[in-house]
């Protein structure tokens, strides 16, 4: 009886110790350091120039069924920093969610399975990248009911041209919002 008493006690004095470690240890490190990591961005893009290459060495089974709505990624600077903050996460974030949607059609118009993986990839990396953007307290977006008539847009017809587009995106626009991020700006003393 007392042996298991004494470690009982000893197992509760280990609880105990533990829960007083937990609360009493130094905070977390942010986690706006790795988020602000450029290197997740790169590793980002580098899965959606592996998707292009696979999809420009796809024979059949690697067409769209119909044409896409993508966004501008030519970034004009000037016109880029006369934008507010707001303005720049409300633009990255809609190409974030026309670009989720055309990686969804194409996904269900591709019939080759190994490409499959490609823009599954590619599509969890967006839905990552919008993580981040709200763990970086940019506001929530909230997607339209249609991509029509959105300003800043265009059309593609092809599958190479819209994981293009992905690339070209995440090296512009995405990567300037990340660089510009108010939370990523700490004066590092």
């Amino acid at each position: 009886m007392v042996l298991r008493l004494g470690s009982w006690i000893v197992s509760g004095l280990l609880a105990l110790l533990l829960m007083v470690l937990e609360w009493s240890r130094p905070g977390l490190p942010s986690p706006l350091r790795p988020i602000c990591d450029l290197r997740v961005l790169n590793h980002f893009m580098k899965e959606a120039r592996d998707a292009e290459v696979a999809m420009k060495s796809c024979g059949e089974g690697c067409t769209m069924s119909e044409p896409v709505t993508v966004p501008q990624t030519r970034v004009d600077f000037d016109v880029w920093e006369n934008k507010n903050g707001l303005e720049q996460a409300e633009e990255v974030q809609c190409g974030l969610w026309l670009l989720q949607q055309g990686l969804s059609s194409l996904r269900t118009s591709v019939t080759d399975t190994a490409l499959h993986s490609h823009i599954d990839n590619c599509i969890r990396n967006l839905l990552s990248i919008n993580a981040v953007l709200r763990s970086l307290n940019i506001q929530e977006y909230t997607p339209p009911t249609s991509a029509t008539g959105l300003e800043g847009t265009w059309s593609v017809t092809s599958a190479t041209d819209l994981l293009q587009v992905h690339v070209n995106f995440l090296r512009g626009k995405v990567r300037l919002l990340l660089l510009d991020a108010q939370a990523c700006q700490q004066d590092v003393s």
